[in-house]
């Protein structure tokens, strides 16, 4: 049994830790901040994040700046941000492409390369682009102090072992995917789900911040995923698998899906039709402005058609995630953000009218604020959250040669 001094002292480095993370969460999500302003969202006294902020600076976790305006009478305090010194890669695999970045803490994406895939990669061959592409990205790690890799996958995830369950459209079953890039990289593997990477990332600094019931679907050429974030938890359901929106029913007559269902919402609203649809031709849809847009509206014929097609089926999927979740923002992704930017928020209020009476005002439906970082971002996150959680799993002074091998 622990002597009274040995239980104090355990008692008081939880507490310090505690500390430590909840100001790097803060910093993280909300900086850059005052001492003062830390010192008032926590509850805290001056001194202790004081001494809070300089350990966190040891260990090349947050950084401080010098302030550039005076808003107050008195000295200007200096602004805390999270450092870019610590750092993640991030990967997330599709049908079409390999993007692979390197994200800092801050969660600004500090560099990245896309892997134009000529085919459907295999697992090995998704293994072998990965380690390729970080060997020659390792001149932009800088002194940055790389964590792992997080990887945002289209597809059922065991987040447990970072193994693939199925991710059907990449035709990739049973596979231990984080296994294999620890392997080939020497470094630390966290495998996630893509939207839920995607809902993470934008309740945290994106267009879901705050509290409340935040719900993502994102569109991209694996289909159609979703996340639900409450009140700034991830909700994964019993297996793992909550959000899986793309499976919603929508229409009677559709095609079949691959589950085995006939009009799920990711056989009936798809990227191919839309790029098709919207006259992109070989355009990547994920860099084409919203403007573009308001050009579409006035389409007729086939394309214009398939457009209102896909707008309807997708009311039809939102009118039932409404009334099951009754959410304040509803943020879509992908192919989806260009199909509301092409009728705007009312037209999908209209089109989802009538839900349920009582429940309160209407939620807003808004496209992703990351764009096409948020999945990245995303991913990156799945490695910080050892370093959110428990600040002190960074030694002092750490330098990228400690990670990096």
């Amino acid at each position: 049994m622990d002597s009274p001094s040995s239980t104090l002292g355990a008692t008081i480095d939880d507490i310090r830790r505690q500390n430590l993370a909840q100001v790097l969460r803060l910093v993280h999500r909300d900086g850059p901040l005052s001492r003062a302003e830390i010192t008032r969202a926590t509850g805290l006294n001056r001194s202790t994040v004081g001494g809070l902020v300089t350990d966190l600076s040891q260990r090349g976790l947050v950084e401080e700046n010098p302030a550039t305006a005076v808003r107050k009478v008195g000295r200007p305090s200096p602004s805390v941000t999270a450092s870019d010194q610590a750092a993640a890669i991030a990967v997330n695999p599709e049908i079409d492409a390999i993007d692979v970045a390197l994200v800092g803490l801050s969660g600004r994406v500090l560099h990245r390369v896309r892997y134009r895939n000529e085919r459907t990669p295999t697992v090995g061959e998704f293994v072998n682009v990965v380690s390729a592409i970080i060997e020659g990205m390792r001149p932009a790690f800088g002194d940055a102090a790389v964590l792992g890799i997080g990887v945002a996958l289209p597809g059922l995830v065991r987040e447990a072992d970072g193994s693939v369950i199925l991710a059907p459209h990449l035709g990739w079953r049973e596979a231990a995917v984080g296994q294999l890039v620890e392997e080939a990289t020497g470094m630390r593997v966290v495998v996630g789900n893509d939207a839920n990477c995607g809902v993470v990332a934008e309740s945290t600094f994106g267009a879901g911040r705050g509290d409340g019931v935040i719900i993502y679907l994102n569109g991209g050429a694996s289909g159609i995923g979703g996340g639900i974030v409450i009140n700034g938890r991830l909700v994964t359901g019993e297996g793992g698998n909550a959000g899986e929106f793309g499976h919603t029913a929508v229409s009677t007559r559709g095609s079949r899906c691959h589950c085995g269902a006939t009009g799920c919402l990711e056989t009936e609203v798809r990227r191919d039709r839309f790029v098709e649809a919207a006259g992109l031709g070989d355009v990547d849809p994920e860099a084409v402005l919203d403007a573009m847009a308001v050009e579409w509206l006035d389409r007729t014929g086939d394309g214009g058609l398939e457009i209102d097609r896909q707008v309807s089926r997708l009311a039809v999927a939102l009118r039932s995630i409404v009334n099951i979740f009754n959410p304040r923002t509803v943020i879509l992704g992908g192919h989806l953000a260009h199909l509301l930017a092409v009728v705007g928020e009312d037209e999908i209020h209209r089109r989802i009218a009538p839900t349920l009476p009582g429940g309160g005002s209407e939620p807003e439906i808004v496209g992703a604020r990351l764009d096409d970082e948020l999945l990245l971002i995303g991913a990156a996150e799945l490695v910080f959250a050892q370093a959110l959680g428990d600040p002190t799993v960074m030694p002092s002074r750490a330098v990228a040669s400690a990670f990096a091998r």
